[in-house]
């Protein structure tokens, strides 16, 4: 039930919010600033000093409201830290197909990040949730265009450097849905104690896919 929700949630906002580096003393605020916002999907990096115990911090505060998982899973030892810190979806910034199985068995969504054509394929055949499309800073837009003609079957997901005003041109491109982390945190802001600005950007960022999904509807 907690997967098929967490699934739901996915679809109706489409960012998988990234967080990376936030002391664990911040980390519930955030996460209520990013739902203000309309976020309800977040991923903690494992590379964030402390993260088991915020992911499991996160899962009872708001585990009820938002779908909580954990991002740069490297390997089996990850996914097991992951997973035993109730991590409810993977994320990888690369292909792992053990990882990928290991998740698909236990239905528990993994998104793994892949660049060429054949990551892509074989992380799919694995049983990925969709692809997270990496780095998309340097591949761009087209990059995920060209990818959709043959591979129109598998969604996308648009990760590393996406901003507020390149977030169309990825929409347009086929982007199913993105990976947002630097652009909605203000380290500054946040170390203040303001998470308005969290909020804000939030609201700007699922204002525009909405916009988008409800043209694409009509």
């Amino acid at each position: 039930m907690i997967t098929e929700r967490g699934l739901s949630l996915m679809e109706q906002t489409r960012v998988i919010a990234i967080v990376r580096g936030i002391e664990h003393k911040h980390i519930v605020s955030v996460a209520e600033a990013l739902y203000a916002g309309g976020i309800s999907v977040m991923e903690v990096t494992l590379n964030t000093p402390g993260a088991p115990a915020m992911i499991y911090e996160l899962q009872e505060a708001v585990g009820d409201r938002m779908f909580i998982g954990a991002g740069t899973v490297l390997n089996m030892n990850d996914a097991h830290k992951a997973v035993e810190a109730g991590a409810s979806f993977i994320v990888t910034p690369n292909v792992d197909e053990e990882v990928i199985r290991y998740s698909a068995a236990r239905n528990i969504p993994i998104y793994p990040g892949a660049m060429t054509p054949t990551e892509v394929v074989r992380a799919w055949s694995a049983g990925a949730t969709a692809i997270k499309v990496f780095p998309t800073s340097v591949l761009g837009s087209g990059y995920i265009k060209e990818l959709r003609g043959p591979l129109s079957h598998i969604p996308f997901l648009a990760v590393g450097g996406v901003r507020e005003e390149t977030l169309m041109e990825f929409l347009q491109a086929g982007s199913y849905g993105f990976g947002i982390g630097g652009v909605l945190f203000n380290r500054e802001a946040i170390e203040q104690g303001n998470y308005d600005s969290i909020t804000h950007t939030a609201k700007r960022l699922t204002s525009i896919i909405q916009e988008h999904l409800a043209h694409s509807r009509a």
